[in-house]
């Protein structure tokens, strides 16, 4: 699967997957750089894939459906202007001769969902989880994201995690904070680190990778409940209580 990201604001990602001269993109907030590497690669743009419905993720929809003609594909939200086909649980649906499945992942928002590929072992997840981190919990509840976070771990290891901002170094300063004797995650940090030195994206990471770092799915570490402890955050070491006590923590700064 031909995956490029499009840059877009401070710090979202636009994907875009192309073949054969058509186009699909995930979470458009913004329709002008998508226009642009449209044009730029002569592409039509077939289908327009939503995860949520924040702005930063919709805001291009109307602009590129009026300009092109695309079907539209996200949740069912009434917030969300211009979704053809609405989307739910176990749902398949083919984008460019691709098929996804549709997982439901509320927490960040009720509405969050994401589309996996099986054949291509493709994840596009919004803002649910990132590299070294996972989305705030706005609408939902800990112990929803926590399930919907579990829900995504559980896909194999090698699946391509494609979440859509470059939030990674201050994730992972945060998840050294919380894990620090984590030889993966320092090494992780580090190339990271390198990576976005030279202006090159983090994303995408793996499933794999994200179990053996990311605080947000590793409620089993004795060494993160052992920091929750000392620093007077501990409140159980069931997965739900791990997980809402490191996302508080985050929350505070």
């Amino acid at each position: 699967m031909n995956i490029k990201p499009i840059a877009a604001f401070a710090d979202n990602y636009i994907w875009m997957i192309s073949t054969e001269g058509k186009a699909a993109v995930v979470d458009p907030g913004d329709a002008a750089p998508v226009i642009a590497e449209l044009e730029a690669r002569k592409l039509v743009l077939d289908t327009i894939i939503i995860t949520h419905h924040h702005f930063d993720h919709t805001g291009g929809i109307e602009t590129l459906k009026r300009e092109t003609g695309c079907r539209v594909i996200g949740p069912d939200n009434p917030k969300i202007k211009g979704i053809d086909e609405t989307m739910s649980e176990g749902k398949l649906v083919s984008v460019l001769g691709y098929r996804f499945s549709v997982l439901e992942v509320p927490g960040h928002t009720l509405d969050h969902i994401a589309y996996y590929c099986s054949d291509s072992e493709v994840l596009f997840c919004g803002d649910t989880l990132f590299v070294g981190g996972c989305g705030r919990v706005f609408e939902g509840t800990f112990s929803m994201m926590q399930s919907s976070l579990e829900k995504l771990g559980r896909l194999p290891a090698a699946t391509e995690v494609y979440c859509t901002h470059e939030y990674t170094l201050a994730n992972l300063n945060f998840a050294l904070k919380v894990e620090p004797t984590n030889e993966d995650l320092k090494n992780h940090f580090e190339a990271c680190t390198e990576s976005r030195a030279e202006n090159k994206p983090t994303v995408p990471s793996t499933i794999g990778r994200e179990r053996a770092i990311n605080p947000f799915l590793r409620w089993d570490s004795p060494i993160i409940i052992e920091q929750l402890k000392v620093t007077d955050r501990y409140e159980g070491n069931s997965a739900a209580a791990v997980f809402g006590a490191v996302r508080a923590w985050k929350d505070q700064g």
